[in-house]
């Protein structure tokens, strides 16, 4: 028979916490891919691993936190806890080979498209492969026009918050473009519950069970703490929160990552730039 589901089970309460969590782990990555612009390539990599491994924690921490408000009348919901982790592990990977794409090449042309369609599927991925996690007694199925149509959202939305972060601009630049990377996870989200339809098993007895709450918040200590950390490590970089460098990108043109520094002012100036004035050297030519 159809089962009757309730998503928001504590009213406004988790969807409102959902979008934050996002826009958390959404800001101190996108922040971390800003940060990654402007230093020399040998930092790159730790700040893309940073950005990536934060945003995927926020996917995941607000799918959950949505998760807990969750419930169908007619049966228990659990979850196997192999596959949502998994869906935790999928999220960081995929976004990061996105954010990596866009970190070295750049967030403007085929890699942004590229970076931005691999960020939104990996977001899609960590939702539907959570879902697939829940264990009830009865089975789901999806409407395929809205899955894709949350697919698409979580698509464009990645997208776009990528090519923000990509402009390395100040704070509240970024700070716009973490909603938008909380808008594509929570719309995605809720996109892709309005598709769920659940069809439970006809069975004797109440159901009988630990609330959502119970079984998910223990599973949430670690990402939490991790977001905690990055955020200490983002906020104690001045140059990672204002967005201001130290040096500027070689061609000055919006998402281009930085080039190598330029040398140090106290350093010795090469033999060659003097030559640019017509200078020989320090002798003078002698008279005929």
């Amino acid at each position: 028979m159809q089962g009757t589901v309730d998503g928001f089970s504590y009213g406004l309460v988790t969807p409102l916490v959902a979008y934050l969590m996002a826009c958390l782990g959404g800001a101190l990555g996108l922040r971390c891919t800003t940060r990654s612009m402007l230093v020399a390539r040998s930092w790159r990599p730790g700040w893309l691993a940073l950005g990536s491994a934060a945003i995927g924690s926020g996917i995941w921490t607000m799918h959950f936190i949505a998760m807990m408000g969750f419930k169908v009348k007619e049966t228990p919901v659990n979850y196997d806890m192999w596959l949502t982790f998994a869906s935790l592990g999928v999220a960081i990977l995929m976004v990061g080979v996105g954010i990596f794409i866009v970190g070295y090449r750049g967030a403007s042309g085929t890699a942004l498209f590229t970076g931005g369609t691999i960020t939104g599927l990996g977001i899609a991925s960590a939702h539907y492969l959570g879902m697939a996690g829940m264990r009830l007694n009865g089975k789901l199925e999806y409407n395929t026009l809205t899955v894709a149509a949350s697919v698409v959202i979580a698509v464009v939305a990645a997208t776009a918050a990528l090519w923000a972060a990509g402009q390395i601009r100040g704070f509240l630049w970024s700070v716009g473009a973490s909603l938008v990377m909380g808008l594509a996870v929570s719309g995605m989200h809720y996109t892709g519950m309005a598709a769920l339809r659940v069809h439970v098993h006809i069975s004797s007895g109440s159901p009988a069970g630990d609330s959502p709450a119970t079984l998910l918040a223990p599973l949430m200590v670690g990402p939490l703490a991790f977001l905690l950390l990055a955020g200490v490590v983002v906020v104690f970089d001045p140059m990672t929160v204002m967005g201001k460098p130290d040096r500027r990108p070689a061609d000055n043109k919006p998402g281009i990552p930085a080039h190598p520094a330029v040398p140090h002012p106290g350093r010795r100036t090469p033999p060659q730039a003097g030559r640019q004035h017509g200078h020989r050297g320090s002798r003078t030519p002698q008279n005929r």
